[in-house]
């Protein structure tokens, strides 16, 4: 039996941090034992946000290195730059002419970029550019290009590939044939929030975060900033409203896990035995990835030619996608 087709986007954002690691890469690496599983750097939607040359170069190659070390085996999957495949710019075109205004309009990063603007009492498209007004429109060519059967995606981000089903719908509508297969959002039952140092949600914004690739040392120091409260060694502990035990249950084995419950139900630990527990589970865990991910930026050759390959692979299939459209509309 064939098997679906996912397709996973990545904004190339920097280094990971373990947030990211455990709620997106690592499911969505998880697919590729069910699914035909292709990914690819979404360097053009960088350009957005970013218009620093060499800022953008880098944090391609870092995010590459990153979920290469983390296990993608690009003689597997499809992996490749979404610059490296022109056609999604041509299907773009094609796309935008079945893209109504009003369906942008409700697209979330536009209306939160409104907002923000009224707020502030400026214009409300003050630093509004095409780019991020069309996003959602890109974001349709990549995933309508190839088929795609599911997109796995967080809960916000659900509206992008509703608005992928409803332009493709509307294309094949107009032309009377399946020119586009509908895609799906899939959720990962494994993505979780998790929780980070000040024991808000993990994110960049709020300078909260561990590092995926960091040293030993930075990663011990981190662990053992995480912020708990006051109570004292002797004190029993809860482990489900304790921030240190929630990282902790990600990186141990179900003995480990229940093991350090115990202890914390017992009372005699404290915190400092808890963030060192925490410390070395994560560390065993994360110190391959770290040397693997240090030897391929040692080798960024090494990265291009993985991305390189795969582009080539992916124009191929992109090509008769294309082939197969222009036809359609009357364009060959």
């Amino acid at each position: 039996m064939t098997k679906k087709v996912s397709l996973t986007g990545i904004k190339p954002t920097g280094i990971p941090h373990i947030g990211n690691y455990l709620g997106a890469i690592k499911p969505a690496l998880k697919l590729s034992e069910t699914c035909e599983a292709r990914y690819f750097i979404a360097d053009y939607h960088a350009l957005n946000s970013c218009k620093n040359p060499a800022e953008i170069r880098n944090m391609t190659l870092e995010i590459a290195a990153a979920w290469l070390a983390s296990g993608l085996n690009p003689q597997e999957t499809l992996f490749y730059r979404q610059s490296d495949v022109p056609e999604t710019f041509e299907l773009l075109t094609i796309l935008l002419a079945f893209t109504p205004k009003g369906l942008m309009n409700r697209a979330h990063a536009y209306k939160a970029m409104l907002q923000s603007n009224n707020e502030a009492g400026k214009d409300p498209d003050d630093g509004v550019n095409m780019g991020l007004f069309t996003y959602p429109v890109l974001m349709a060519a990549d995933i309508l290009l190839f088929d795609t059967d599911f997109v796995p995606v967080g809960n916000d981000q659900f509206q992008h590939v509703e608005m992928a089903q409803d332009i493709a719908q509307s294309f094949n509508y107009v032309y009377g044939c399946e020119g586009f297969r509908i895609p799906q959002p899939l959720a990962h039952e494994d993505s979780r929030t998790l929780v980070g140092l000040d024991g808000r949600k993990m994110s960049k914004s709020y300078y909260n975060t561990i590092p995926m690739f960091a040293p030993e040392k930075q990663l011990r120091k981190l662990v053992m900033s995480i912020v708990t409260n006051s109570q004292t060694i002797d004190e029993p502990k809860n482990p489900d409203t304790c921030s240190v035990f929630s990282l902790y249950k990600n990186f141990a084995t179900p003995e480990q896990i229940s093991a350090l419950r115990d202890r914390y139900q017992a009372g005699g630990m404290g915190w400092g035995h808890a963030k060192q527990e925490l410390f070395e589970v994560m560390n065993t865990h994360l110190a391959p990835l770290r040397q693997r991910y240090t030897e391929l930026m040692l080798h960024p050759e090494d990265i291009h030619a993985a991305l390189i390959e795969g582009g080539a692979k992916a124009r191929e299939l992109a090509a008769q996608k294309i082939n197969q459209l222009r036809k359609i509309i009357g364009i060959d």
